[in-house]
């Protein structure tokens, strides 16, 4: 298992641009950058040692986190694979199309080895396409408020952080960076991406969580909800045998497939909780950002302040070494978990 440095966190990447390499974008977590091998082009994808929270990013990094995101979404990239198709290409320097090694093998023991995804590109669905199995967090909240999450009535009588009756599909926009997601109903959902979209997505994301969570519950976890992001490529890029749940859609006139993207499961993305010490109507021991949040939430912060803190606006949100030991210690734990 990759474990976590104790040296510096790598909080960005500065590889050497060419015709054939360049720098896509930043975000959150991810530095992208896309490169051609010839007439084919994919994406870069390297998970830096930054963390976000509440759409937050913050000075510090966690060091080695990006290292062990990494490992943990090539782990459920491939262990999903049987069900869905996904945007990994190559995960060593060695997998590496020939004309790709050559441009970053230069760069591979020093930045990128590790924490790099090769991976095809692909049209993204603008849609978070998150699936929740406990009423926890922001769900909890509108639950409390209005007895329902993502506008979806619900029984009454639940208690934090119990387990809902069936899995449910709440699906959220993908904002542009350093804008917030909106938690969204499954009507407006269909209006932004299309019905059609819509029912493959939203069935592909709850068949995965169900076996993730069955796999995590086998590992001494509860996957309370995750987070995924889809994407569509043409239908002739892929094998002519798809999974299940990659089913053929027609765009713009052209057979595309539905296919898994971004990370899988990470505690980036995903509420992981001790099965042990489960109990409902209380909040949880987690293996995942919610240290951070409660941390952030504790120093001070709500929506308003990210640029810092009260008085300090402007100068960002730093953690302290201990939130920085303490999260990096949990997403260590959660890997070993699912992965040793």
């Amino acid at each position: 298992m990759a474990s976590a440095s104790t040296s510096a966190a790598l909080t960005q990447t500065a590889l050497p641009e060419s015709a054939t390499l360049r720098l896509v974008s930043r975000g959150k977590v991810r530095d992208l950058y896309e490169v051609a091998d010839g007439a084919d082009a994919y994406l870069l994808f390297v998970a830096t040692d930054r963390i976000s929270a509440f759409d937050v990013v913050l000075n510090n990094g966690v060091p080695g986190k990006g290292a062990l995101l990494t490992q943990l979404s090539a782990f459920w990239f491939e262990r999903l694979a049987p069900l869905i198709g996904h945007h990994v290409v190559a995960t060593s320097l060695d997998a590496l199309p020939p004309g790709v090694r050559a441009q970053v093998a230069p760069h591979w023991a020093g930045v990128l080895a590790g924490r790099t995804l090769l991976v095809r590109k692909a049209r993204v669905v603008k849609l978070e396409a998150i699936v929740r199995g406990y009423l926890t967090g922001s769900a909890w909240s509108e639950y409390v408020a209005a007895g329902t999450v993502h506008g979806i009535p619900l029984p009454d009588g639940y208690a934090e952080s119990a387990a809902l009756a069936a899995p449910l599909f709440t699906p959220s926009t993908k904002a542009a960076a350093g804008a917030h997601d909106e938690n969204i109903s499954p009507a407006r959902a269909k209006e932004l991406i299309g019905e059609e979209l819509y029912d493959h997505v939203a069935r592909a994301a709850v068949a995965l969580y169900k076996e993730a969570a069955a796999y995590a519950l086998s590992r001494g976890l509860i996957l309370a909800d995750t987070k995924f992001e889809f994407g569509l490529v043409p239908a002739s890029s892929l094998p002519s045998s798809l999974p299940s749940l990659s089913p053929i859609i027609s765009i713009d006139g052209a057979p595309h497939a539905l296919i898994l993207v971004d990370e899988a499961l990470t505690p980036d993305s995903s509420r992981y909780w001790a099965a042990a010490a489960y109990a409902p109507g209380r909040a949880q021991t987690s293996f995942d950002k919610q240290f951070l949040r409660d941390w952030l939430s504790a120093a001070g912060f709500r929506r308003g302040l990210e640029g810092g803190p009260p008085g300090h606006e402007g100068a960002g949100w730093s953690m302290t070494p201990e939130v920085v030991a303490g999260t990096r210690e949990r997403y260590e734990e959660v890997v070993r978990l699912l992965t040793g």
